[in-house]
C-alpha cells in the first residue's frame, strides 16, 4: 500500500488538507497525486465550504520538491513531474471554494509556490522564513512560482525576490504582500485553532459561502482575461447566483431588517 502523504479531514464546513511528509514535508509524484485526490474530494463534497492547507508536525509547512527525487529521475520524468504540479495547482486554484494556506512553519521553494495557490495565506507569528531560493540550485521556481508571484507583487519586486533568492521572516512577508495575515500562536494546535476559527466566518450560516466561490472565479479566471470577457463571466456567476437559495435568503433578510442564515447553495 502506497504511504499516505496527504491526509484529508472534513469538520465544520471545512476540508483540512496535510501535506504529510515529515520534517520538511517536501513533494513528490506521488504526494501530489494525492493532493489532486484530495482537491478533488473536497470539490465534489457539497458539505466543504471551504479548503485549509497545512503542514504536518512543527517546523515546515513546505519545503518544496524532494530534491533527492529529483536527482534520480530522468529528464523526462522531471518534466511531466512539473506538468502535472502544475495542473494540480491549477485545479486547487480553479476550485470555486475558498482556499487558505495555514503556513505553521518554514514555507520555501516549492512550498510557497503551493501556498500561491490559495486564496489567503496565514502564517505563524516566528515559526519560520519564507521565500523562493531555487536560484540558489541553478533552476528556477518551476511551479508556478515565476507566474503568480508576479500576478501578487508585481514585476520588479517579483524578479528581486527570486533572482536574489533571499528568505525572510513572515512579519517581512506580509509587509512585501505575500501573505494576508501573521497570526501570533504559541503552537501549531493553537495556530490552527486561530484558522479554522477564521475560515468558518466563511461557511454558513454566517456566509453564502457559494457566493464567496463564485468570487473567487470571477477574479481568478477574470484576472487572466481582457475587460469585456471577464465582466461576461462576471454577469454568468451573478445570474447563477441570483438562482441560488442563498440569494433568495440574502435579500429577504435584507427587507426583512434580519441577520440571514445561508445555507451554502
Amino acid at each position: 500500500m502506497d504511504a499516505t502523504l496527504v491526509d484529508l479531514q472534513k469538520e465544520g464546513g471545512l476540508a483540512i488538507v496535510t501535506l504529510n511528509d515529515p520534517p520538511a514535508n517536501t513533494y513528490s509524484y506521488d504526494m501530489m497525486r494525492q493532493l489532486d485526490a484530495a482537491v478533488l474530494d473536497a470539490r465534489m463534497d457539497d458539505a466543504v465550504h471551504v479548503i485549509v492547507l497545512r503542514g504536518a508536525g512543527e517546523k515546515f509547512f513546505c519545503a518544496g520538491a524532494n530534491i533527492q527525487m529529483l536527482q534520480t529521475v530522468t529528464p523526462r520524468f522531471k518534466y511531466f513531474f512539473c506538468l502535472h504540479a502544475n495542473e494540480t495547482l491549477m485545479r486547487l486554484e480553479q476550485t470555486p471554494k475558498l482556499v487558505i494556506a495555514a503556513i505553521n512553519g518554514h514555507c520555501v521553494g516549492g512550498g510557497l509556490e503551493v501556498a500561491l495557490a490559495a486564496d489567503l495565506r496565514f502564517a505563524r507569528g516566528g515559526a519560520g522564513k519564507i521565500g523562493l531560493p531555487e536560484v540558489n540550485l541553478g533552476v528556477l521556481p518551476g511551479t508556478g512560482g515565476t507566474q503568480r508571484l508576479v500576478r501578487l507583487v508585481g514585476k520588479a519586486s517579483a524578479i528581486e525576490l527570486m533572482a536574489t533568492g533571499s528568505l525572510f521572516d513572515f512579519e517581512e512577508a506580509k509587509d512585501r504582500g505575500l501573505l494576508t495575515e501573521v497570526v501570533e500562536a504559541g503552537s501549531t494546535e493553537a495556530f490552527m485553532e486561530r484558522v479554522k476559527e477564521r475560515a468558518r466566518e466563511f461557511t454558513p450560516p454566517r456566509r453564502a459561502s457559494k457566493a464567496v466561490g463564485l468570487i473567487k472565479r470571477a477574479v481568478q479566471s477574470g484576472a487572466e482575461s481582457a475587460l469585456a470577457e471577464g465582466l461576461a463571466l462576471e454577469r454568468e456567476l451573478q445570474q447563477q447566483l441570483f438562482e441560488s437559495e442563498d440569494a433568495k435568503e440574502g435579500l429577504a433578510a435584507h427587507v426583512e431588517k434580519r441577520k440571514p442564515s445561508f445555507k451554502g447553495r
